[in-house]
């Protein structure tokens, strides 16, 4: 596959650019701005569809960074390549979750784990079995939850 001067690269729905010199500044700015001392890519699942155009693949990216206080991390990203009849690439897609890399980048995601592990899913698999245990489970009842857990809560911590 070539890489023309201008190409459709999409980030996860969030920001479209339209050439890979603006690519490669952006991937150049924010490794700098997050520290990043090096990075080691390795590509996964790779998959290709020549009756659509299609390249796809997993790509690994480990990152080392610069800055002792914030943690090296390891995140994975799903890369759609479409490209024309003449193997120009044309199109990029890439996928992967914002808020663990967002995460991962203020050196919050162990802290986020443990919380998540030891804190919340304790509590939402206690509320889970009441709710079963209720005989009420149905879409109404859980949105009303949705609505009504969060009220109580803001009344009994904040107004009580």
């Amino acid at each position: 596959l070539s890489l023309p001067d201008q190409v459709k690269f999409n980030m996860n729905g969030q920001g479209i650019m339209h050439s890979w010199e603006d690519v490669y500044f952006a991937e150049r700015l924010y490794t700098r701005c997050l520290g990043i001392s090096k990075r080691i890519y390795q590509t996964h699942a790779f998959t290709h569809e020549p009756d659509r155009r299609l390249a796809y693949f997993i790509l690994e990216e480990h990152n080392e960074r610069s800055l002792s206080f914030l943690p090296g991390f390891d995140f994975y990203v799903l890369v759609f390549t479409y490209y024309d009849e003449s193997k120009n690439v044309t199109r990029v897609d890439v996928q992967y979750d914002q808020m663990s890399f967002f995460l991962h980048c203020m050196g919050l995601a162990q802290g986020h784990a443990w919380l998540v592990e030891n804190v919340i899913t304790p509590f939402a698999l206690r509320w889970a079995r009441a709710y079963h245990a209720s005989g009420f489970v149905n879409p109404f009842t859980f949105l009303m939850q949705l609505l009504l857990v969060p009220l109580a809560l803001m009344y009994w911590f904040l107004l009580a």
